[in-house]
């Protein structure tokens, strides 16, 4: 018996003062609810800068105060910033702190109104400035659901342009360099879960790459709306307060400055039917990255694909040998999660009783957590698609046993030359059974055909049988039919 002392653990420090060295997250991920602030806190740790509490609070920081700035420079109900009054007003975003936002949400505790308690806090931060005349200017003629639809918008659109596609773009890389390695691997294909006609690997990986680049151009394109009409959607405030002021055009100037979509024809929310197209877009894509990982999972446990090992990995606890695929089927139930969550959106956001109620406000607070467990899956797809390998021998052996596959293309053949019950000659030699390649060319034999045909058949084999496969790979890499000249 060998002592646990002699035992070499060289992968692994296991003392204590090891772990007593360890630098705990400032966050306590540890002690955190929610497994996207925990066990995935570094995977998500992108999406906090756009929805996290504090981030929010910034971004309603910054309408607030480009909505003061706009009344003064627009509309002309707000005298004139200095230059040094505006870079103060400016700093109010731009060095939005922790601090900040922990003031904000003790102010909150009272107003028990998150978009009030900002308006006091800049009312606090202002009153000792040459500004604090200019206060009662603050959150002027607004509903809250102005500031925070404008707020959200952009949290969707950033996000989505400096964390979503590029994490999305990361599985299209990998998909490409997989379709274009193995574009001519021929590979037994499986319809109804039976063995079909031979297709290629890399084909199949085209397959996944042109359905992804089709749902990445419909999300880069999607433009976000939102609304600045007030507390039922007819500005009503501002009109009555200052109506010579063209406060359509006024709302639609300041919402196009932040380049978003304005909507003036609202209740006090916006109708969500924009954002849910893009949420709709986002469900489409995890859907075709579950049938991803489903496939590329099956081809693991076919052995078509194998998962390299890495030093210090460990894929059982118990078996020394496992290599699980566990970035594909962490993929799967992180992308499940995120669709639930984006079918309730669309079964929620698109009703709200009468102008408006609440009920709408938590829900849309977890838009983060969709966007995280979909960012978790994207990571895992990614990282995954980089550390398989095809196993060549294994899909020629697998070929080289179902020459019945090739039944097809030998009745197609006979058809075209005019023979007649060629589907059913071919039917009676290989429904049901595994033939070989020498039972294939003894049926070729017994034909009455010219010598042509058979030549033709004798052609066919389950190594050669794909079809176009080859171009079809050819033409998603090269985003589209190649000309002649081309």
């Amino acid at each position: 018996m060998v002592s646990s002392t002699a035992r070499d653990y060289t992968l692994l420090d296991l003392s204590a003062q090891h772990f007593y060295n360890l630098r705990v997250p400032d966050d306590e991920s540890v002690n955190a609810l929610s497994p996207l602030d925990g066990r995935y806190a570094r995977e998500t740790a992108p999406l906090r800068e756009y929805f996290s509490e504090s981030a929010y609070l910034r971004q309603r920081v910054r309408v607030e105060i480009d909505y003061l700035l706009a009344l003064s420079r627009a509309a002309r109900l707000v005298r004139p910033f200095a230059a040094a009054e505006i870079s103060t007003l400016q700093s109010l975003t731009s060095s939005f702190s922790s601090t900040d936002a922990r003031a904000i949400k003790e102010l909150e505790r009272t107003t028990r109104h998150d978009v009030k308690a900002i308006e006091y806090f800049l009312r606090a931060r202002l009153a000792a400035t040459s500004l604090a005349d200019v206060v009662e200017w603050l959150h002027f003629g607004l509903t809250s659901e102005d500031v925070n639809i404008i707020a959200q918008a952009l949290a969707l659109r950033d996000s989505r342009d400096a964390v979503i596609l590029p994490a999305l773009d990361e599985i299209l890389t990998r998909l490409a360099a997989l379709a274009r390695e193995y574009k001519r691997a021929p590979m037994l294909a499986r319809t109804h879960g039976q063995p079909a006609v031979p297709t290629t690997l890399g084909k199949e990986f085209a397959v996944f790459l042109a359905r992804l680049k089709k749902q990445r151009e419909i999300l880069a394109a999607h433009r976000f709306e939102a609304k600045l009409t007030g507390a039922v959607g007819n500005l009503n405030a501002l009109a009555a307060a200052a109506p010579q002021i063209d406060w359509l055009g006024f709302g639609d100037a300041f919402i196009h400055a932040y380049d978003l979509e304005p909507n003036a024809v609202t209740t006090q929310l916006i109708p969500f039917d924009n954002w849910l197209r893009y949420f709709d877009a986002l469900r489409l894509t995890n859907s075709v990255l579950i049938d991803l990982a489903q496939d590329v999972w099956r081809y693991i446990s076919d052995d078509y694909l194998r998962s390299r090992a890495v030093a210090g990995e460990v894929g059982s606890s118990t078996m020394p040998q496992k290599v699980n695929p566990i970035d594909f089927e962490n993929a799967e139930g992180n992308l499940g999660i995120a669709n639930a969550l984006f079918a309730h959106y669309a079964q929620k956001l698109p009703a709200s009783r009468l102008q408006r109620d609440l009920s709408d406000s938590t829900v849309r607070r977890t838009f983060g957590v969709a966007l995280g467990h979909s960012l978790i899956a994207y990571t895992n797809l990614a990282r995954g698609l980089d550390r398989i390998d095809a196993n060549i021998e294994k899909m020629r052996a697998d070929l080289e046993s179902h020459w019945q596959v090739i039944a097809e293309g030998a009745q197609t053949i006979l058809r075209a030359a005019g023979v007649p019950d060629a589907y059913e000659s071919l039917k009676s030699l290989t429904r049901g059974k595994n033939i070989t390649k020498s039972d294939f060319a003894a049926w070729i034999e017994t034909l009455s055909v010219d010598e042509s045909v058979k030549a033709r058949l004798r052609a066919l084999s389950p190594f050669s049988y794909i079809g176009l496969a080859e171009q079809i790979v050819d033409q998603v890499l090269d985003g589209g039919r190649k000309t002649e000249d081309g």
